[in-house]
């Protein structure tokens, strides 16, 4: 098998209440906390807009700069958290508003598609009925 480029090992010890971090003497730890409760800190839903976004936008940027373009990107996130029609459980509803500055529409359509089927976040939720991705104007 291939040698990764990177690893990274994240802990959680407390679920949604309490700390996550970065397995590492540098690493990144954030507090969390429900979304359902008033008490401080993030909770998946915003992490997932996180990890999301940024790698979507940072493939778009990628796929510019292969095609000689440096127009500014931008992608936005909307995480609703819903309960199953059944009742029991829980899914992310999740659309995502990719846009690119001073750029034709239906070309940045085809870029934010490409985007979508080269972005490593995005290739684990191909496939998924609570994802939209869409190309809006960019503002």
């Amino acid at each position: 098998m291939d040698k990764p480029l990177f690893e990274t090992k994240i802990v959680n010890k407390n679920g949604v209440d309490g700390v996550a971090y970065v397995n590492t003497s540098e690493g990144l730890r954030v507090v969390t906390s429900s979304p359902l409760s008033d008490a401080p800190g993030t909770n998946p839903e915003e992490l997932f807009g996180l990890a999301m976004t940024t790698c979507l936008n940072a493939t778009i940027q990628s796929l510019l700069k292969a095609r000689g373009f440096a127009n500014e990107s931008r992608v936005e996130s909307t995480i609703q958290l819903k309960r199953e029609s059944s009742g029991v459980g829980f899914f992310f509803d999740v659309k995502l508003f990719a846009s690119i500055k001073d750029f034709d529409f239906k070309e940045a359509e085809q870029i934010v598609a490409s985007a979508e089927k080269r972005c490593p976040v995005s290739k684990l939720t191909q496939g998924a009925e609570t994802l939209e991705i869409h190309t809006v104007p960019y503002s």
